[in-house]
């Protein structure tokens, strides 16, 4: 599949290096952006034709003439507002942006059919969520409501509308009103089945029951943690590499409160006035091969990082892949406060 970084080039490059790049992404389109990506215009195929029937040549630079005020969308906006502003301005492309820097380009072909996608999802759903206690004392954290339907729902559905049809929720935890609730998925036209741990496995250790052999590679997601991602082109970035493990990563940043001071054999080098470091930490989101599998133990608790840990010492291929879209992970209270609050713009 072409990918829309093919769109990106340079304000300097010229029309030439521009119809070149539009031909090879097939999108009618390139995203004219600095070096760290942050958007400065954007140059359709007719903005060029009109450029050169006004007298630009195939040298004129992309800055020239490329329109310096397109529209654009936060990197947050659901799938459904995307959709609304292509179809209401009547949009042939919509650059996405999270503080400035391009993350995507959407297009309406992008919703004119999605096709089922046959990776089946696991979404661990076992935990107690002590931290939200009380709330959690009488329903599993996955069951509480976000907006108007319990948070497991939006995931489920967030996969459903990208064509994933098959699903394996692991349960534990008060699992009778997840699978009460969900039954086999075919009220919302899916199918789900369940692995059911009799004692808690930790993050990864139910996928030891799960059937094999498998379909592919599949995803992995944490059952309290809401996101907008592309997840098929995250499996199909997952197959072109090789990997047998990708680990979803996002970047987190702190601030030190206080000034941090440098230096050596006591000398004072700098003095830096609360400065703020930025790492990319774990987005609760994995895609696994069936190779991952095989060193799972059966019904004995396993977290990821130990799973990670092995596969790195057997020399099997771990990769990250970084995305910076809307992410919120339910498990503290001001977490959980703050995503009832912004359903109805993320997930409405």
């Amino acid at each position: 599949m072409k990918s829309w970084e093919e769109t990106l080039l340079g304000p300097d490059e010229s029309l030439e290096v521009a119809l070149n790049s539009i031909d090879a992404s097939g999108r009618g389109i390139c995203l004219v952006v600095d070096g760290e990506r942050r958007l400065l215009g954007t140059l359709s195929d007719g903005d060029m034709r009109r450029a050169i029937i006004g007298g630009a040549t195939l040298q004129t630079p992309c800055r020239a003439v490329m329109n310096a005020r397109p529209t654009s969308i936060a990197a947050a906006a659901p799938r459904r507002a995307i959709l609304a502003e292509l179809r209401d301005r009547k949009l042939r492309h919509l650059p996405i942006l999270k503080d400035g820097v391009v993350v995507g380009l959407a297009m309406p072909s992008d919703f004119l059919s999605v096709p089922d996608r046959p990776n089946r999802v696991v979404i661990m759903a076992g935990g107690k969520g002590e931290r939200l206690a009380p709330l959690t004392l009488d329903t599993p954290k996955p069951m509480l409501k976000v907006g108007p339907r319990p948070v497991l729902e939006t995931i489920v559905r967030t996969f459903a509308e990208q064509g994933f049809r098959r699903f394996y929720l692991s349960t534990n935890y008060k699992a009778d009103q997840i699978e009460g609730y969900f039954g086999d998925g075919s009220d919302l036209g899916l199918e789900i089945d369940y692995l059911r741990e009799t004692r808690p496995l930790g993050t990864c250790g139910a996928l030891s029951l799960m059937p094999r052999p498998l379909d592919g590679p599949f995803i992995l997601a944490n059952g309290d943690v809401l996101m907008h991602i592309d997840y098929y082109s995250l499996i199909e970035a997952h197959e072109a590499s090789g990997a047998d493990l990708t680990v979803v990563v996002r970047e987190h940043r702190i601030q030190v409160p206080f000034g941090v001071v440098e230096s050596g054999d006591n000398v004072v080098i700098s003095i830096t006035e609360k400065p703020t470091f930025a790492y990319p930490v774990n987005a609760g989101l994995y895609v696994l091969s069936e190779s991952a599998l095989d060193l799972i133990p059966a019904d004995r608790p396993m977290d990821m990082p130990d799973l990670l840990t092995q596969m790195l010492a057997r020399g099997l291929k771990v990769r990250s892949q970084r995305d910076d879209g809307y992410w919120i992970d339910i498990g503290r209270m001001s977490d959980y406060d703050r995503a009832n609050a912004e359903f109805g713009d993320s997930f409405s």
